[in-house]
């Protein structure tokens, strides 16, 4: 009788040095790639396939690409692939929501806005991984840095609904000096359309009266963003 001899050796059959877990606690962190960390949040693959190749696979189907995973829900993740349950897809989601909110955490710091890629750095995390659009100001004092960010709206693939009463209410409430408006592209697409355009007018209008400068309208998508101010469309 011919012995069974497996097609994939388990990880703990592997050399240390190449086990992941092994590999961060010998050569550190940023050794690790992707793959080999998604493989430490998964635990285990399945007698098939190790938990690194069940990692490739999944970011192989995101395009290798962070920020698509992170798009993905619990269900999307069980239903998408053979070998991660309920509790591997929560580990996976919770994990890429904590590197979001660790990016949102140097808010506290309160960042000083110099030019529009400061302006993106603070709003991106919120914004770009939407699959709808929602209107979104952050609020500077006088030496242009950010005492916070405040949502305006939330509405669907086409669009979001804007106030200028709520808009200038938070900044208003804030005590702000300065704002720069930010909403998102669900499309990718980074062109403002005409009513972009109008409404940006309008709310640079309207704080021009209340002493509340607007100093940028930001278009986010995960590909980049427009800004009004570079592009000279604020007026």
């Amino acid at each position: 009788m011919q012995a069974y001899i497996p097609s994939k050796l388990a990880i703990t059959s592997w050399a240390e040095e190449d086990r992941p877990r092994e590999k961060m606690l010998t050569k550190g962190k940023s050794h690790l790639s992707e793959a080999e960390l998604l493989a430490i949040l998964l635990g285990s693959g399945s007698r098939e396939e190790t938990a690194v190749g069940l990692a490739q696979r999944i970011l192989n189907a995101a395009d290798n690409n962070l920020h698509e995973l992170g798009k993905r829900s619990i269900a999307e993740l069980v239903a998408g692939f053979k070998g991660v349950g309920e509790a591997k897809a929560i580990a996976i989601v919770a994990a890429l929501e904590l590197g979001r909110r660790r990016q949102l955490s140097r808010i506290r710091e309160k960042p000083q806005v110099t030019c529009s890629r400061d302006a993106f750095n603070a709003i991106a995390p919120l914004l770009m991984d939407l699959p709808h659009e929602e209107f979104w100001i952050l609020v500077l004092n006088r030496a242009n840095r950010i005492l916070g960010r405040e949502q305006i709206s939330q509405g669907g693939t086409a669009g979001t609904v804007v106030d200028a009463k709520m808009v200038f209410r938070k900044a208003l409430e804030a005590q702000a000096s300065s704002i720069v408006l930010c909403h998102n592209h669900p499309s990718g697409n980074l062109q403002p359309s005409q009513a972009d355009i109008d409404l940006t007018r309008k709310l640079k209008q309207a704080g021009e009266t209340l002493d509340i400068l607007v100093l940028d309208h930001l278009i986010v998508s995960e590909s980049g963003y427009y800004s009004f101010a570079d592009e000279g469309l604020l007026g």
